[in-house]
């Protein structure tokens, strides 16, 4: 009897003592995985890389300081199993619980993303990106340009790329990227982004854009970079979409007659200005861009176009015109001889 007695009481401290143990437990466990900090109100900046599994995130987050408990954190995540932790540059704080902080971190709560944006306007230039890329981040627009027209650089991104061939790399060209910076607005989700990073992100979006008429470009018959030359000199001699496809079709027509393009922005392109009245000494530019003094494409894209007016330059209208000419409305007349044309100017001239 005193035996079943004793048994009894060991059985109820051991169970007394378990039932301590996992309290003790659970109460460790909820403790680590409250704030590091519950006062702080310093901002800690985590980057999520593309890729990284969720432990290597707990490692990052531990760095940071955002962990007060490693054990607990490991716990949580392995019973929670988040698989979908996106990646973006985060701006968080030690006041924040493990949980919050991994809820950010899962849904990717842009109120938490570090960002800054830029934008590339469609018919822009490259140098205008670049000084729209340096007033947004801590870039220097010489530094970009730089790197824009670094051959090493370049033959990486040529690798990388299926749309840049060897034709970036001519010695005639003003900027080995101009027409394939696509004209977007970026937000940049890293924290202190490089050139490289930048310009990746670029190529990124121009490469997606272009897939999408991928089949199209390769049965068009020229080169992408030719294909883009006649693109950008289309993009900044339309105002109106009604207008591209009928305006490519001119220039199409010149081509295949062998006449010069004579495109007035070819003309001010190398002159780094955007003007509508040309003079006599801007036609004398001496430049392989100078569609005047020079036969057929420029020698390379003279801004960046949006993937439509490409689209319009392939599926460019058939007609008869050789020639165009825009009002002051913006109306564009067309025409077919040099004649008639000259009456149209004279009809129509404004500058």
């Amino acid at each position: 009897m005193k035996k079943s007695v004793n048994n009894k009481v060991i059985l109820i401290l051991s169970v007394a003592v378990i039932m301590i143990l996992v309290a003790g437990g659970v109460l460790f466990y909820n403790m680590g995985l409250s704030p590091a900090d519950q006062n702080s109100k310093d901002e800690v900046t985590v980057e999520v890389a593309s890729g990284s599994s969720a432990y290597e995130i707990l490692d990052a987050l531990d760095e940071a300081g955002l962990v007060k408990n490693k054990l607990s954190a490991k716990i949580y995540m392995k019973l929670s199993s988040p698989d979908n932790l996106q990646a973006y540059t985060y701006v968080l704080n030690k006041s924040m619980s493990f949980k919050e902080i991994l809820e950010i971190i899962e849904t990717g709560d842009l109120k938490h993303v570090l960002t800054s944006k830029f934008t590339i306007i469609e018919g822009s230039t490259a140098k205008a990106a670049a000084e729209s890329i340096a007033e947004s981040l801590s870039l220097s627009t010489n530094d970009i340009l730089a790197a824009w027209n670094d051959r090493d650089y370049l033959k990486q991104l040529i690798d990388k790329y299926w749309f840049l061939t060897d034709e970036i790399l001519n010695d005639d060209l003003i900027c080995s990227l101009e027409g394939y910076l696509y004209p977007d607005t970026y937000f940049i989700i890293k924290a202190n982004p490089t050139v490289d990073d930048i310009t990746e992100q670029i190529l990124d979006n121009t490469e997606e854009k272009l897939d999408s008429i991928k089949d199209d470009i390769e049965s068009n018959g020229t080169s992408v970079h030719e294909l883009l030359s006649l693109a950008s000199v289309v993009e900044n001699e339309s105002l109106f979409e009604e207008d591209r496809a009928k305006i490519a079709g001119v220039f199409v027509n010149r081509l295949n007659k062998d006449m010069p393009l004579q495109s007035d922005i070819t003309v001010l392109y190398p002159l780094g200005v955007k003007r509508v009245n040309v003079t006599e000494e801007d036609l004398k530019v001496d430049s392989r861009y100078n569609t005047y003094l020079h036969s057929g494409l420029p020698v390379g894209p003279v801004c960046n176009p949006s993937v439509d007016t490409v689209s319009d330059c392939i599926n460019y209208e058939k007609h008869d015109y050789l020639y165009f000419f825009a009002t002051e409305e913006g109306k564009v007349l067309y025409s077919k001889t040099y004649e008639e044309h000259l009456r149209t100017i004279d009809e129509n001239g404004w500058y």
